[in-house]
């Protein structure tokens, strides 16, 4: 049977299961389950939804741009973006590996279910910051934070909220849940998340 297990990832988290070597944290300090992969990546300083699976063609499905599975991104930037800005970003801007597909982008206010970072976004005091909610139906490299960097308002802190219809919601950083097979089309209420892998579990 298919396992698909939706996961929080936290910051500064190698988004593979070894380091290769070189001492990063990785999901194997998350998820303790044999045989899942992550159906695309997500940058050792991003935060937010990550699938992992059994399935190859579930990856194949969610992680290969053809299938056009949206992802929703919260996106703090530095400064105040402009309605110019914003419209570039929704029909696509130039990078140097070629143009973006158009996108959703609209403002948002700084998210309710945030949770402080560890270590904290390093602000200028002299300049405000702003959140946006960027959907994206392809996945080049470091592409969110090119894309803002290319209008102006560099990223700050770039978490991934979504992939299609599944959602972080409830979950804290390093929690993970199952999910069914049935909820690709449509996510279902979300069960309890599960503690990260080695930390037990709160009673009650």
């Amino acid at each position: 049977m298919t396992r698909i297990i939706l996961l929080n990832k936290p910051f500064d988290l190698l988004c593979q299961f070894t380091d290769e070597g070189t001492g990063a944290r990785t999901l194997a300090e998350c998820v303790d389950v044999p045989g899942v992969y992550p159906a695309g990546r997500l940058d050792r300083d991003s935060e937010g939804l990550v699938v992992l699976t059994d399935d190859g063609g579930l990856i194949a499905r969610i992680s290969q741009p053809r299938h056009k599975w949206p992802k929703t991104y919260c996106v703090q930037v530095e400064g105040v973006p402009t309605d110019e800005a914003l419209a570039a970003l929704r029909q696509g801007v130039t990078l140097k590996d070629g143009p973006t597909l158009p996108a959703e982008v609209r403002r948002i206010e700084e998210p309710s279910w945030l949770w402080p970072r560890n270590p904290p976004v390093r602000f200028r005091q002299s300049i405000p910051t702003s959140w946006i909610e960027i959907v994206l139906r392809e996945g080049k490299n470091r592409q969110v934070r090119r894309m803002t960097a290319s209008v102006g308002f560099p990223t700050l802190r770039l978490i991934r909220r979504a992939v299609g219809a599944w959602t972080l919601d409830g979950m804290e950083p390093g929690q993970w849940r199952d999910v069914s097979v049935g909820s690709i089309a449509a996510a279902p209420r979300p069960p309890a998340p599960r503690p990260p892998a080695g930390k037990p579990r709160r009673p009650g």
